[in-house]
């Protein structure tokens, strides 16, 4: 019963990153606020990697990333290895020094997402394009905050999903 639930837990934070996909990507969903939307994945995968041991919170790191490569333009593989390594060190900083709450969430957020969108402008458009402080202030800087807009939401729900199949556990 306990491995069930894990595979239905785990199906419940598929169908959410495939659904916040979904909602970051079609167009007009999401207003643009200084040109930019949202990405929603990067909280879904940090707020799943919580609440998750340190293997699976890997795996939904990869695919979230994948999601965001598919979405986003860039290499691919790019945010799937970041994001793989940032759940990874999210899941055991809150399984050894962290109390999961809304307010680590949203302070790993910070840090985590912040990491990820520097990233994003270092790698991808720093060494590629002229003017990257203009793109940095004018497009990353509103996408992060834009983004960061999302962290609560997100992990609410992942912390329902996570206590309602665990409940069932008990």
């Amino acid at each position: 019963m306990r491995d069930f639930n894990r595979v239905i837990r785990y199906l419940a934070y598929v169908l959410e990153l495939l659904v916040l996909f979904m909602l970051q990507e079609t167009p007009g969903l999401l207003p643009a606020i200084f040109g930019v939307r949202p990405v929603l994945i990067f909280p879904a995968a940090i707020t799943i990697a919580m609440f998750e041991e340190e293997i699976p919170a890997i795996a939904f790191g990869v695919v979230g990333g994948l999601f965001c490569d598919f979405g986003l333009s860039g290499v691919m593989g790019f945010h799937a290895l970041i994001l793989a390594a940032l759940c990874y060190f999210v899941s055991i900083l809150s399984r050894v020094y962290l109390q999961v709450n809304i307010v680590t969430a949203v302070i790993t957020g910070i840090w985590t997402i912040g990491l990820t969108i520097c990233a994003q402008w270092f790698f991808l458009y720093y060494f590629s394009y002229s003017m990257p402080e203009y793109a940095f202030v004018h497009h990353y800087l509103p996408k992060y905050f834009y983004t960061m807009i999302f962290v609560p939401l997100v992990y609410l729900l992942n912390r329902g999903l996570s206590q309602a199949v665990r409940t069932q556990e008990n």
